[in-house]
């Protein structure tokens, strides 16, 4: 019976030690070291020895030495991309995936990962046979979820085997055109003595899929799990060792999703997929520059004018141009401090603009509790949304509205600047196709577009040009209003 020894290595950053600490010495986290037992030496015939001398010869095969060769010597392999089916997820991954490349997709539990691969499996049964490990599901309960898809399967494969080293040769039985492991917490090395999903057997298991993906040449989708810090579970080597790193997140309560690029060899990772979760699966959001104004756009349309502490702020992302309604609250507070909330906008950021208001506009907040809300869920810490954060807070404040078909966009400085903000041209673009009349955005993005050449006329927008952020509530606020504005006793400078 072959030797055992354990160790101790922390689930954090992967810090060994010969006995068990309370706290890790690298990372400085408590509590985060586990027991593992490894063996020091194989048992003989294992499947690990057979991918191991099978590789070594392929690995010959493909170099055509087991040393350094020249690059001009080396075989030029044609990794030509091809489409998963869905237009939105090949944007993300920069035109399709690559042959041979490891994408890891990581999310919250119940946010639809199983779902989108599947949806990818359908798209693409008819071209190629795909091989789903599903480590956690049983065949049945995925075979539940891809009727309901309506995906035949007559080119995806089931397996449901945990051992990696197993995957690995069925990988090679079957030399599928795409694999999905489902997920890489939940399978395993026989080699190693810890649990599924500890930092060694995820280091390990994502090891061996790699090198039988690049070796046999086959894209491989990988699913990570979300801890409860927000982060890819396991070590942080893992999103090294993949090509891509795909993030999708959204409120499982609501029904988007957002498909997004943190990492990408083979392309940017600015671009991003909307998605609308419903009971035939996700569907992919074309038109997303309106999907979250929602009803708001009859509003546009209508030259309605908008409830006080109510603005549209727009902003990039990826190849997008993205309307949001910002909403605030304020009002005098019951509490010796003032509350301060902000759901989806960054907090800190929140405190920031709060501050610039009081000292540059006069506001007197010190007195009041400050709510904001982005409607729609979505997390948006752009600093484009600044200018439109500031003026839902003011208008809150003096009881005022905009014009429903007004939007803005803009940076605030500490000082009270208004900063230019990358990408308008193709904001202006999408707000007048939406139906928007009227933009207030920084004066430096009108000299740059001169500059630059770029025609900001064609939009159909009245443009407004602002350099700081006095002159834009006035703009935004009181030149809005017919008359003169109602005096009160929280008038403050922006009146005076």
């Amino acid at each position: 019976m072959p030797k055992l020894k354990s160790k101790w290595v922390c689930q954090q950053c992967g810090f060994q030690s010969p006995a068990f600490l309370g706290r890790c010495t690298d990372c400085g986290s408590w509590n985060s070291l586990v027991e593992e037992i490894i063996r020091e030496t194989a048992p003989n015939g294992r499947p690990g020895e057979r991918l191991a001398a099978q590789r070594a010869e392929k690995q010959g095969a493909i170099n055509g030495s087991s040393g350094p060769v020249a690059l001009k010597d080396v075989k030029k392999e044609d990794y030509e991309r091809f489409s998963l089916g869905l237009s939105s997820v090949d944007e993300v991954l920069g035109g399709g995936i690559v042959p041979g490349s490891v994408v890891l997709l990581a999310g919250d539990p119940g946010i639809g990962k199983s779902t989108l691969l599947l949806q990818i499996a359908k798209s693409l049964e008819a071209k190629r046979s795909l091989l789903y490990v599903s480590a956690e599901e049983s065949a049945a309960q995925v075979g539940l979820r891809a009727s309901r898809l309506g995906i035949a399967g007559d080119q995806l494969y089931i397996d449901t085997q945990q051992d990696v080293l197993l995957v690995c040769e069925h990988i090679q039985a079957k030399l599928p055109g795409l694999i999905i492991i489902d997920s890489i917490q939940a399978v395993y090395h026989p080699d190693i003595g810890s649990a599924p999903g500890s930092v060694s057997q995820v280091r390990q298991a994502a090891e061996e899929i790699i090198n039988c993906a690049r070796l046999n040449n086959i894209a491989a989708v990988i699913v990570g799990h979300i801890n409860k810090e927000g982060v890819i579970a396991g070590p942080k080597v893992l999103e090294h060792m993949v090509d891509v790193v795909l993030q999708f997140e959204g409120d499982k309560s609501r029904q988007f999703r957002i498909l997004r690029a943190l990492k990408n060899r083979f392309g940017s990772t600015s671009e991003i997929a909307l998605f609308s979760m419903n009971e035939t699966g996700l569907n992919e959001v074309n038109q997303a520059g309106a999907f979250f104004l929602g009803d708001h756009l009859s509003k546009v349309n209508n030259g309605e004018q908008l409830g006080a502490g109510t603005a549209i702020v727009a902003y990039n992302e990826g190849n997008q141009a993205l309307f949001l309604e910002v909403q605030a609250l304020v009002g005098p507070t019951v509490y010796s401090s003032p509350r301060r909330v902000a759901n989806g906008w960054d907090y800190n950021r929140l405190l920031q603009i709060i501050a610039v208001l009081e000292k540059k506009i006069g506001l007197s907040l010190a007195r009041h509790d400050v709510y904001v809300n982005v409607v729609g869920g979505l997390d948006f810490n752009n600093p484009a949304g600044d200018l439109g954060v500031s003026t839902a807070i003011t208008t809150s404040f003096y009881e005022k509205s905009v014009p429903a078909n007004l939007f803005m966009v803009g940076e605030i400085g500490l000082t009270g600047e208004i900063r230019p903000v990358a990408g308008l041209a193709k904001i202006l673009k999408e707000a007048s196709r939406l139906g928007f009349k009227q933009a207030v955005i920084p004066t430096s993005n009108l000299k740059e577009s001169a500059g630059e050449n770029i025609n900001l006329s064609a939009s159909k927008l009245e443009i407004n040009g602002v350099e700081s952020l006095q002159e834009a509530l006035n703009k935004i606020i009181v030149e809005q209003q017919t008359g003169t504005p109602k005096q009160s006793e929280k008038q403050g400078a922006l009146y005076g």
